[in-house]
């Protein structure tokens, strides 16, 4: 089903890359501006192809491009290859150290209802097409989305190993995670990598802006080209693929704020609730993650100065209205969206995708101080979903809410880009991976 092809990734020249540690970013959706003005001062950062900096600034990373091609300041590697990829992380809470396993290249950009790549979320149009722009000015994919695949046998890791006994690059990146990068050229391996990969779906973890702008783009591209044939660079997207089967991949909540809604109250919103939900107040606003935890059904919400736990009342699970099936209706993310956003406050399921009262944080301690500080009229506090459940969600062909999933952990920019150009996407060697 899922076709891959190995590519010559364009990488910094190896005087710059002993200095790697400068030179990656955090991605584009999740680079704070605090983080982007530091990263700007670093001449050669990768923030400058991924978010750059202007009024023109697409246009701005396309010239920075070139000239970073022509000074050499990044090269393109001579022979197409599979490039490893190992994220050492640790979680609160725990000593344990977890390694998260994968490797990154291209895939064939498949339309939604071809059923070879699935989504579990939503986007917002506004990233799509910013995402577009930067992809048709600079013919480059700047980072890689996240694909999931499912082998029980984990051969492909076995193989990934042995490129990791001589990595290229090592760095701790803004997380604090421990980034190792390393390379496959043996033809043989990629060939066997290629066919493991071509009977799987691939699931979409991360990256729904950036894949989505590819398929805009290829559908763009294909209907204005008398000549397409399929072979084309626009045809496939840079992408970073681990095993659902590995014991270290974490998905952590990502929970919500309401801003600027007219006629917000809390005491409306309170009323309202407690038609749908138990609710029970929470001495202290710190304890509501440990209160949700394991609660089917159970959300913190963080009003005024209050902290409080509610609780779908069971009966109210038959009377969610949405075209959905039952086992999609069930999960607690479509209870949050339907019955808090919808019902309660006031948000139509339609509307909410684009809704700008309604934004995504993934750190507690933000959504309390931005509440405590009015800057958000109240926070619903989230738990983490597990990968069966977005596989259900999947392979039932419905997505959840944007932003309802956050991969940890994020994968960084800056090891390597995936050029589309023509002249610099097929190779005279990519015969050898037929």
């Amino acid at each position: 089903m899922a076709e891959i092809k190995p590519l010559r990734a364009w990488r910094y020249n190896s005087a710059l890359d002993k200095n790697i540690d400068d030179l990656v970013s955090p991605l584009f959706d999740v680079v704070s501006e605090s983080q982007r003005e530091l990263l700007y001062a670093e001449e050669f950062n990768s923030i400058h192809l991924s978010v750059p900096k202007g009024s023109d600034s697409n246009s701005s990373a396309a010239q920075k491009l070139m000239q970073w091609k022509s000074d050499g300041i990044i090269a393109q590697d001579q022979l197409p290859s599979i490039y490893v990829y190992y994220q050492y992380f640790t979680l609160p809470g725990s000593a344990k150290e977890h390694i998260r396993k994968g490797f990154i290249a291209n895939l064939r950009v498949y339309d939604w209802d071809e059923k070879v790549l699935l989504r579990h979320e939503n986007t917002m149009p506004f990233s799509v097409n910013d995402r577009v722009s930067i992809l048709d000015h600079t013919q480059l994919n700047v980072s890689p989305t996240h694909g999931l695949y499912t082998d029980t046998s984990h051969e492909i890791e076995r193989y990934l190993d042995d490129a990791m006994i001589q990595p290229l690059y090592e760095t701790e990146d803004y997380q604090g995670v421990r980034d190792v990068f390393g390379v496959i050229h043996d033809a043989k391996v990629i060939r066997r990598i290629v066919e493991i990969i071509k009977d799987k779906q691939i699931i979409l973890a991360d990256g729904h802006h950036r894949y989505e702008g590819s398929l805009l783009y290829q559908k763009e591209r294909a209907k204005n080209n008398p000549d397409h044939d399929g072979s084309e660079g626009y045809n496939f997207h840079l992408m970073y693929f681990t095993n659902t089967e590995s014991d270290d991949l974490r998905i952590l909540p990502t929970h919500r704020l309401v801003k600027e809604l007219e006629n917000f109250s809390k005491d409306d919103l309170l009323a309202k609730l407690e038609k749908y939900f138990f609710i029970k107040p929470i001495a202290e606003a710190t304890d509501v993650n440990e209160v949700i935890l394991g609660k089917r059904w159970a959300f913190g919400l963080l009003v005024g100065d209050e902290a409080y736990k509610i609780r779908l009342k069971p009966e109210m699970i038959h009377e969610i209205t949405w075209d959905f099936p039952q086992a999609i209706k069930e999960l607690d993310l479509t209870v949050m969206h339907f019955y808090v956003f919808e019902k309660c406050l006031g948000i139509p399921g339609r509307d909410q995708r684009g809704s700008t009262n309604l934004t995504f944080e993934r750190n507690f301690t933000k959504c309390l101080t931005s509440v405590i500080n009015k800057e958000a009229q109240c926070a619903i506090i989230t738990k983490d979903i597990s990968i069966d459940t977005v596989k259900e969600v999947c392979y039932s062909g419905y997505t959840l809410p944007q932003k309802s999933t956050y991969f940890y952990p994020k994968v960084i920019c800056g090891f390597l880009f995936g050029s589309i150009k023509e002249d610099e996407f097929n190779s005279f060697f990519d015969e050898a991976f037929q």
